[in-house]
C-alpha cells in the first residue's frame, strides 16, 4: 500500500515505531508468514543510521584506506601506488553512492515489496497499543495496533557536559561519516570503535588528526593486545594519540551550524587536563550512545527507561507488558546493526507465533523465538581490522569460568605471509575447560574479518574442540590460523 493510501486508515495488527534496519526487519518478520497487517512509522530516512550515517558509509570510507595499505605492501603494486594520496573527491563520491545519496526510495520499495505500510512522521506511544504520529506539517493522527507495537527508535550520540563542548557544536558520528569537507586539523574524543575508525579515515583523507581518550588503552572491551595493536598502527599512520587524557574545556567563539558534514564554525580550542591546548578546525565526539527513549510516550503506559534504555525479556517483550516490544539499540544490549536485526527477527517471530496461538518452544517457532547473547560478533574496520566474538579471557574469568587460552602470531602462517610482505596480526581463542568448547575468539590483521563467522558458528553451536580438528582449513589462506590455534591448545594440554 502506498503512503498516500494509508492516510485514511487508523488500525493495523502491528505498528513498528522507527524505520531503521531493526524496525524494517521486525516489520518484515512480523508479517511475511503470518498475514498480519503491519505499518512502519518513521520521520527520517527509511533505513536509519546504518544506511546513511554509520555502517555503510563508514566502511565505504575505510575500504580505500585498507586497499591502499595492502597494495603498498605488495611488490609490483607498491611501485604503482608510491606515496600518492587517496583521491578524496572519488572516495567521498563512492561514499555517497553507498549511502544512496541520502534518499530512501530503495527502502520504500522494500517495504512495498513486503506488504509493509508506511506512515511518515514522529511516532510516540499514546496509551496501550496506541501511537500518535506527528507529521512534518504539525498535524497529529492516532493509530492503533490490534496485536503489538514494536519500538525501534535506535540511539543518538552522547555529548558529555564538558565545559563548552555542546556550545562548540561538535561533529558526531553523523557528521564524520557524511563529511562534506575534510578538516585541516581535527580532534576526536573517544577510544572505541567509532573514534578509532573515524581517525583512520580522517588521517588517510589528509587531516592532521589527534585522538584524545581518557582511558589507558583503546577498544577496552576487547582483549588487551587489540588496543595495543590499534594504537601502534594508528600512530604509524600519523595519528597523534593522547591516552589517559581528559578534556576539561572547549572553546569555539565562532560556532555555526552549517549542516551535517560541514565545519561547524571557526577554529576550536581544546584544553586538556594537563593544561595543554590543541587548536583544531573541528572536534568530533565519539563517546558512546544514548538510547532513543526521549519523548516516545513511555509515560503514557507507565514504562520506565533507566539510563535511556528499555528492559526486555528474551522474547524482546518490554518487561511488564504483553504487547510492547523493543529491538535494537533501544535495548542497550548490543549496539550493533547486525545484532539489532537479529533481535528484530526474534521479535517478529514471537509476534507471529503469539498471533497464531502457537507455542514458542515447538516447531516451527522453536528456533528463533528466544534471543541469545553469548556470541555477539564485533568488527572494527581499522587498518588492519580487528574483530572478536563471545567472551574475552578477562570477562570469562570474571564470570567464574575455568578457561584455557591459545594465542598465535598470524604472520607465521603461509596464507598471511603471501597476502602481504609485512603482515601484522594475532589470534586468540578462549575455551571453557568444563565443556571443551570455544567461548571467545579474537582476530587482528588483514583478511581476518572473514574468520569471524566461523568463530561465531563454533560458539553458537557449542562445537567441541575435538570436532574442530576435522574442520580442515583451505591452504594457503588466513583461515589456517584455526589449525595453529588448535595445535597450541593441544600442546598446552599435553605439557600440563
Amino acid at each position: 500500500m502506498s503512503e498516500s493510501a494509508t492516510r485514511d486508515r487508523d488500525q493495523w495488527d502491528v505498528i513498528v515505531v522507527g524505520g531503521g534496519q531493526a524496525g524494517e526487519t521486525a516489520a518484515q518478520y512480523a508479517s511475511q508468514f503470518s498475514g498480519l497487517s503491519t505499518v512502519l512509522v518513521e520521520e527520517d530516512l527509511i533505513g536509519g543510521e546504518c544506511e546513511y550515517w554509520a555502517c555503510r558509509p563508514s566502511k565505504a570510507l575505510l575500504m580505500p584506506v585498507e586497499a591502499r595499505s595492502v597494495g603498498r605492501d605488495l611488490p609490483g603494486v607498491r611501485e604503482i601506488l608510491g606515496d600518492r594520496p587517496l583521491d578524496v573527491p572519488a572516495v567521498l563520491a563512492r561514499r555517497d553512492d553507498i549511502a544512496f545519496h541520502y534518499a530512501d526510495p530503495q527502502e520504500v520499495e522494500f517495504l512495498e515489496a513486503n506488504g509493509i505500510d508506511l506512515v511518515r512522521g514522529r511516532g510516540r506511544l499514546a496509551g496501550e497499543r496506541t501511537v500518535a504520529v506527528t507529521a512534518s506539517d504539525g498535524s497529529v493522527r492516532t493509530i492503533t495496533a490490534t496485536r503489538a507495537v514494536v519500538l525501534a527508535t535506535g540511539s543518538t550520540a552522547a555529548v558529555p557536559p564538558t565545559d563548552g563542548l555542546a556550545e562548540a557544536l561538535p561533529w558526531t558520528s553523523r557528521d564524520v561519516t557524511a563529511l562534506r569537507e575534510v578538516p585541516g586539523r581535527v580532534v576526536v574524543l573517544g577510544g572505541g570503535p567509532v573514534a578509532t575508525e573515524a581517525v583512520t579515515w580522517l588521517r588517510a583523507l589528509g587531516a592532521d588528526t589527534t585522538l584524545v581518550h581518557r582511558g589507558p588503552r583503546l577498544l577496552k572491551t576487547m582483549e588487551p593486545f587489540v588496543g595495543e595493536f590499534a594504537a601502534r598502527h594508528l600512530a604509524e599512520a600519523g595519528v597523534t594519540l593522547r591516552l589517559d587524557t581528559t578534556v576539561t574545556r572547549v572553546r569555539r567563539p565562532d560556532a555555526r551550524q552549517r549542516g551535517i558534514g560541514h565545519l561547524h564554525g571557526g577554529p576550536v580550542t581544546v584544553t586538556l587536563d594537563n593544561g595543554d591546548e590543541i587548536e583544531a578546525d573541528e572536534i568530533v565526539v565519539a563517546l558512546g550512545r544514548t538510547g532513543g527513549t526521549d519523548d516516545i510516550g513511555l509515560e503514557s503506559v507507565g514504562i520506565p527507561a533507566p539510563h535511556g534504555y528499555l528492559d526486555v525479556d528474551d522474547q524482546l517483550t518490554v518487561v511488564g507488558t504483553d504487547w510492547l516490544y523493543a529491538v535494537g539499540d533501544l535495548t542497550g544490549l548490543a549496539l550493533l546493526t547486525h545484532f539489532a536485526k537479529y533481535q528484530a527477527r526474534v521479535a517478529g517471530e514471537v509476534i507471529t507465533a503469539r498471533a497464531l496461538g502457537r507455542s514458542l518452544t515447538e516447531p516451527p517457532f522453536d528456533s528463533l523465538t528466544t534471543a541469545e547473547y553469548d556470541a555477539v560478533p564485533h568488527v572494527v574496520f581499522l587498518d588492519p581490522p580487528v574483530c572478536d566474538v563471545g567472551l574475552t579471557e578477562a570477562a570469562a574469568r570474571g564470570r567464574g569460568i575455568d578457561v584455557e587460552t591459545a594465542e598465535y602470531d598470524i604472520a607465521a602462517i603461509s596464507g598471511a605471509a603471501i597476502s602481504r610482505e609485512h603482515y601484522d596480526g594475532r589470534a586468540k581463542l578462549v575455551v571453557d575447560r568444563a565443556t571443551d568448547t570455544v567461548i571467545g575468539a579474537t582476530f587482528v590483521g588483514s583478511a581476518t574479518t572473514e574468520l569471524l563467522h566461523s568463530a561465531t558458528v563454533a560458539i553458537t553451536g557449542r562445537v567441541p574442540v575435538s570436532r574442530l580438528w576435522h574442520a580442515v582449513a583451505s591452504f594457503p589462506t588466513v583461515s589456517e590460523i584455526w589449525l595453529r590455534l588448535l595445535e597450541t591448545l593441544q600442546l598446552g594440554r599435553r605439557r600440563s
